[in-house]
């Protein structure tokens, strides 16, 4: 059964349960997808769904995005994404909506952390920096020695220096779902989601229940 979506995170909020404990939740504008294509193993070698979440304004997609959606009369849709699936439960041109997860799933929720340009090891790695004394007026935050002695002559891979952080693609495992609106739209998963508000994510059944 295809339990996957394509949305766009919200932020985050809180609600309160039967005994008035504070949950926070991440809210998910999560669909309507639409089925844009199934792949199945004679074909294609596997078997999954494509979904397509976001309708834009034809000028904004490319010729050949336009005419794959229009195989089957699909408005112009943004952003698609494919689901590896154990078996094919819909046909392409089928809606899917949030009711296809329940109150008490644990999903996995992919996106991309925030940029945060480019970082020095302090930042980056919490590195803790050099003494504030003894000569050193100007190296508090640098890196130090990055390689040993001249027997090594060479500095080896994956150093932790500065570099760029962040626009990373994270996955948050196992988070449970404990709202669904399927008027609105709407999911709620408990814990945070990684991107910033308005940011593409994409839910899945979690791997590891």
């Amino acid at each position: 059964m295809l339990k996957g979506l394509i949305g766009k995170k919200i932020g985050m909020t809180q609600i309160f349960d039967d005994v008035g404990a504070s949950i926070p939740i991440t809210l998910i504008e999560a669909g309507p997808c639409y089925v844009t294509q199934v792949r199945n193993v004679e074909r294609d070698g596997y078997t999954a769904v494509q979904l397509g979440f976001g309708e834009s304004k034809p000028r904004r997609l490319t010729g050949g995005q336009l005419g794959h959606l229009k195989r089957n009369d699909l408005p112009p849709l943004r952003h698609l994404s494919e689901f590896q699936v154990k078996t094919v439960d819909v046909n392409e041109g089928d809606k899917v909506t949030v009711e296809v997860f329940s109150v008490g799933d644990h999903v996995d929720v992919v996106g991309r952390s925030k940029g945060r340009g480019f970082a020095g090891a302090v930042k980056r790695h919490s590195f803790r920096g050099g003494p504030k004394t003894h000569g050193q007026s100007d190296r508090h935050r640098a890196v130090g020695s990055i390689a040993a002695t001249s027997g090594t002559a060479r500095v080896f891979p994956g150093k932790r220096m500065p570099g760029h952080m962040g626009n990373n693609r994270v996955t948050s495992q196992n988070l449970k779902v404990v709202l669904v609106d399927a008027e609105r739209n709407l999911i709620g998963v408990r814990g945070s989601v990684p991107g910033p508000k308005d940011s593409l994510v994409t839910i899945k059944e979690a791997r590891k229940q």
